[in-house]
């Protein structure tokens, strides 16, 4: 029995030992065997009909610029793509536990991946040429990816607006009957994935990675895809402080020079110097902005802002000529009468009560002069003969008369100045309303587009 024993233990080693050494633990057995598939022009399916599923997945690992005037982004991300190939297949158990083997993508068939969204091919793309094939056919291919894409811009709410860009992988030669797009996994652990690497900036932070599988309708055949929606928030900070605030010190500065004096040159420059000032930022706005059909609302506003310091400039224009026709023209026109000095001003809440009495003052004033000169008249045409007492007395009387009647007039010049100027006072008030009007209506409006 002891000897039976013996025979039977020799036996077992001896087996086990021509059994390893028929063991390859080289990975060179490995690729030798996966020599023997069919090539990179042959689909990897042992029956035709049977369509390949590539399974897409993709970490947003940055955002390396969003040009809003090409309307392009330029993101890094880490990409894998993972597939089954048919023909490939081999026991771990007869190479040593060799599962998996990382060999060139030259020597079997590789999907034809596209971008749909692509714009620009860029060369400074690592070029990974390894694949991991595992023993039970699956080929992996995992590498970063730089991308230049299209992104349609919504930039009304400009700086606080939100973009969805789009990345839609999918065939371009393969219908939808040959291969199909599957993503990995889905949007809630891709966000957290993407989340967890990604790298801001500071123009532009990640809110959410959505992805959907879809089909993609070409001229006579359909394709598979899968769709990432990025969705990413610009940082306003920059623009707040670069373009919001100068806007509005200047608009508050033009509204404080409404209360320089009248007709004072030193109103119109300083007006002027806001205009212009104010004309930088839009021509700086304009350059930050897309060429877009619908414009954000921080243009509008800025827009309207210029235009209405143009309208008050010309306001301020206006009243300075006003006053300047107060020097040569002694008549105010009867239209500037009615429609300004009286209806507007009454509009405008104009106290009329002290104007009607200096008028009606020197009125008074007048007619007194004009009976006395003319009760001098009388007195001379009655007395034939006089003492030379009175015709002195008459004469100081003729000289004090000739005086008040100058003083009189003088007095008639400095209202129609008056009036001038009045009239020039409510039209300066009407331009102050109405910007202060418009200013109130675009802040309100503003306001309320950026806080939904």
């Amino acid at each position: 029995m002891a000897r039976h024993d013996m025979c039977l233990f020799l036996t077992v080693v001896l087996l086990r030992t021509c059994y390893c050494k028929n063991l390859s633990c080289s990975f060179n057995g490995v690729v030798q065997d996966v020599k023997n598939v069919p090539g990179p022009d042959i689909r990897p399916v042992l029956d035709w009909r049977t369509p390949t599923t590539v399974s897409i997945d993709m970490a947003l690992y940055t955002i390396v610029n969003l040009d809003t005037a090409l309307q392009t982004m330029t993101t890094y991300i880490w990409f894998e793509m993972a597939w089954q190939n048919e023909f490939i297949s081999w026991d771990p158990a007869n190479y040593c536990g060799i599962e998996k083997i990382l060999i060139p993508g030259t020597r079997f068939w590789l999907p034809d991946l596209y971008i749909y969204e692509l714009t620009d091919s860029e060369n400074s793309v690592p070029v990974i040429p390894f694949y991991t094939v595992t023993n039970k056919g699956t080929i992996i291919n995992a590498k970063p990816i730089r991308i230049v894409s299209s992104c349609n811009l919504d930039i009304f709410k400009f700086p606080f607006d939100q973009q969805i860009c789009s990345l839609t992988f999918g065939s371009y030669v393969h219908s939808v009957n040959e291969m199909i797009m599957s993503a990995k996994s889905n949007s809630s652990v891709v966000n957290m994935n993407s989340q967890s690497i990604f790298v801001s900036k500071g123009d532009w932070n990640l809110v959410n990675v959505n992805v959907e599988n879809g089909n993609f309708t070409g001229v006579h055949q359909v394709f598979s895809s899968v769709k990432h929606q990025i969705t990413i928030k610009r940082a306003p900070i920059v623009y707040i402080i670069s373009l919001i605030v100068p806007a509005c010190f200047l608009v508050i500065l033009d509204i404080f020079s409404m209360f320089i004096e009248l007709g004072a040159g030193e109103r119109l420059g300083f007006k002027i110097t806001v205009v212009l000032g104010f004309s930088v930022l839009l021509l700086i706005l304009n350059n930050m902005l897309p060429n877009s059909d619908n414009p954000p609302v921080l243009g509008i506003f800025c827009c309207v802002c210029m235009a209405v310091m143009v309208i008050s400039t010309i306001g301020s224009i206006f009243t300075s000529y006003m006053l300047m026709l107060s020097e040569t023209h002694p008549n105010v026109p009867r239209w500037i009468k009615i429609w300004i000095m009286r209806r507007l001003a009454r509009i405008l809440l104009f106290n009329m009560k002290d104007q009607e009495k200096n008028k009606l003052a020197a009125n008074e004033e007048g007619k007194g002069s004009d009976t006395s000169m003319e009760i001098m008249d009388q007195d001379s045409q009655g007395e034939t003969i006089v003492p030379m007492e009175v015709k002195l007395l008459k004469r100081l009387l003729e000289e004090v008369l000739k005086i008040h009647k100058e003083l009189i007039l003088s007095k008639e010049q400095d209202n129609v100045k008056s009036d001038w100027h009045f009239a020039a006072v409510v039209v300066d008030r009407l331009v102050l309303i109405i910007y202060l009007i418009i200013v109130i209506i675009m802040f309100a409006v503003v306001i309320k587009v950026w806080s939904t």
